[in-house]
């Protein structure tokens, strides 16, 4: 169990990109699922609107267009960035590092730190965490954490399953060190003993891709169609699994922490479907008022979420202080929880690309 506490570090700004190409779930695919077949699935999970990249466009493209953002509207002196951590599991290539990519594209200087990240939906909470971790040490001023997923790459159309849920985003934070932050507290998790829950089984370097991985195939009863190199998700034990882990893990970094629930001023979780979330937030006994939602207009941007709901839902709302309580569960299965205080953190417009 990994309960850790930091000291003096914060989010100080943060901005998000999407893709300009916005998807009408009630109308996608009308001509491979029957409409009404369409208007069950999306009013399940949800998810009415979501954003695709063009072919061309990567995760790093969209974490570019937010970085730059934030640089222009924080007046960031590029030379005090020394640290880069891109998160993603849609990099650019198998190497180089995307990041190290980044670096240069964004022209930050030689001497800055940079490395990648793969982890799904919880993702943005552990590297968090890392961020927070490395800035404790005096050697780092200014930290850049991109989070960029383009998932709209990664499941089948032809999959109702997954077809409906996904889009794509990226996000930039900048992290330094200030004492008016004070703690920070995170409770991070995984279980790959039910890694199959989610996952993408070919195309890696356990089972490498070939003609046989790209072939689609009709996988069950229901004549949903996918390749080996597809995402697929066990939607039923996924949920099964996140109700049982999800508030357990609230309550225990609750407990370490010696914070009250009842006390934040923001649950910001991802989102997975609207489903989990109304049972998760209905079985804490959450104030509804203060969970900000973005799955019905972004889809599932998987470790995007998070930081992409702050963005979008809580701009004009985080002035002063405020306590965060973040809180994601996926790929993996890796789950996680965080406190997390933002002091007057400056939140920019969306950025469409």
């Amino acid at each position: 169990m990994a309960i850790l506490k930091y000291n003096n570090v914060g989010i100080t700004a943060i901005a998000a990109g999407v893709p300009k190409t916005v998807i009408d779930n009630y109308h996608y695919d009308l001509d491979i699922w029957p409409e009404e077949e369409v208007k069950k699935v999306v009013d399940k999970v949800g998810v009415i609107e979501r954003r695709f990249v063009d072919e061309k466009t990567c995760a790093s493209d969209l974490c570019y267009a937010a970085a730059e953002k934030l640089i222009a509207d924080n007046n960031i002196n590029k030379e005090e960035i020394d640290l880069l951590l891109f998160l993603s599991q849609t990099p650019d290539y198998r190497m180089p590092a995307t990041s190290i990519l980044l670096q240069n594209r964004l022209g930050l200087s030689m001497s800055t730190m940079a490395f990648d990240i793969s982890l799904g939906c919880s993702g943005f909470i552990s590297a968090l965490s890392i961020v927070y971790a490395m800035m404790q040490n005096n050697g780092f001023h200014k930290a850049l954490l991109l989070d960029g997923e383009t998932r709209s790459k990664v499941y089948s159309r032809k999959d109702r399953r997954e077809a409906f849920i996904f889009g794509d985003a990226g996000v930039a934070a900048l992290i330094e060190r200030d004492e008016k932050f004070g703690e920070s507290h995170f409770s991070l998790n995984s279980d790959g003993s039910r890694g199959k829950l989610i996952m993408i089984p070919a195309g890696g370097y356990r089972n490498m891709s070939s003609v046989e991985t790209l072939l689609e195939k009709v996988v069950d009863e229901y004549g949903n169609i996918r390749s080996d190199e597809h995402g697929h998700m066990n939607g039923a034990d996924v949920f099964n699994f996140v109700i049982i882990e999800v508030p357990k893990d609230i309550k225990r970094l609750m407990v370490a922490s010696g914070e009250d629930i009842q006390k934040m001023d923001y649950y910001v979780f991802h989102q997975a479907n609207a489903f989990i979330n109304n049972y998760i937030a209905k079985k804490m006994k959450l104030d509804k008022e203060r969970i900000p939602w973005t799955i019905h207009k972004y889809g599932n941007t998987s470790s995007v979420s998070v930081p992409l709901t702050i963005v979008s839902e809580l701009k004009d709302k985080m002035q002063g202080n405020k306590k965060l309580m973040l809180s994601a569960f996926g790929v993996g299965m890796a789950w996680a929880t965080a406190i997390v205080p933002f002091v007057d953190c400056k939140i920019s417009e969306i950025v469409e690309i």
